[in-house]
């Protein structure tokens, strides 16, 4: 692949990235974005995980997990709770509030799969995302 090649790849990854970000925010109105809504979806199927948990499970570090936490305990979404044997450990519940949020995230990515990646077959989903994990790794 030629540095042209290379630079081209980037630029399209980059529009799309930046495109999909867009769409995202347009359909989904809420003031959140995509980590707050996988952290959302982490805490729905692992109760009362420590920040570490969510920090491990997602790739974020431990300050960016603070700082997305900090944003749904304020809007009511995510409680903090101290452990009864030791307060110093804190376990993080979803709420209600955050379980309809996240089912309104999940319709709204519907939304937006429908508008962008039926343009590709099945197969070729699962390519790009199995794609992107590996370059992510």
């Amino acid at each position: 692949m030629t540095n042209k090649n290379i630079f081209d790849l980037l630029h399209q990854m980059d529009t799309f990235t930046n495109q999909m970000t867009i769409r995202w925010n347009k359909i989904f109105n809420e003031d959140l974005g995509v980590s707050h809504i996988l952290t959302l979806s982490f805490l729905q199927h692992n109760e009362s995980s420590r920040p570490s948990d969510v920090s491990k499970a997602l790739g974020l570090t431990p300050p960016t997990v603070t700082h997305l936490v900090n944003k749904l305990v304020k809007k009511g979404l995510v409680e903090r709770q101290a452990n009864e044997n030791d307060r110093r450990i804190i376990y993080l519940v979803i709420t209600k509030q955050g379980q309809d949020i996240l089912e309104k995230a999940i319709e709204s990515g519907q939304v937006l799969r429908k508008e962008v990646f039926l343009k590709l077959t099945d197969d070729e989903r699962q390519q790009l995302l199995t794609l992107y994990k590996k370059l992510n790794q």
